[in-house]
């Protein structure tokens, strides 16, 4: 019998006291959790640092990450409950992604891989020094 795979989106804050290499730790070990499930990671979207919009437990900024991925749904609990217990997790939320949602994630993952191409495309204005 065959699972069902749906598409995730997992945004979590981690606490921004712990150092720089803690959180791409942290971040890379979350990956990893997820991958070794079995789940094929679409995209992992550092934000980075972030003031938060309330105190979390007398904490005011956060280190926001996304993460989009494919999965069956048996994972999401397991997950949800490793992400509860480790304390440098301030907040998480796990969405399945209903059509729309994976349509609106594909235009914008496009969006972003044009104007990076672009970016990458465009001569750098000479300077005086390269005359």
């Amino acid at each position: 019998m065959a699972t069902n795979e749906n598409t995730y989106e997992l945004s979590y804050i981690v606490n921004s006291v712990i150092s720089d290499e803690q959180v791409k730790n942290l971040v890379s070990r979350v990956t990893t959790y997820v991958s070794e499930t079995g789940a094929e990671i679409l995209e992992v979207d550092e934000w980075g640092a972030r003031r938060l919009s309330y105190p979390i437990q007398k904490k005011r900024n956060g280190y926001y990450v996304n993460m989009y991925f494919r999965s069956s749904g048996t994972i999401i609990t397991r997950l949800e409950r490793a992400l509860e217990i480790n304390d440098n997790i301030l907040r998480y939320m796990t969405l399945r992604m209903d059509a729309k949602m994976i349509r609106h994630y594909e235009e914008s993952r496009a969006r972003r891989v044009e104007e990076a191409a672009a970016a990458e495309a465009e001569p750098e204005p000479a300077t005086e020094t390269d005359k």
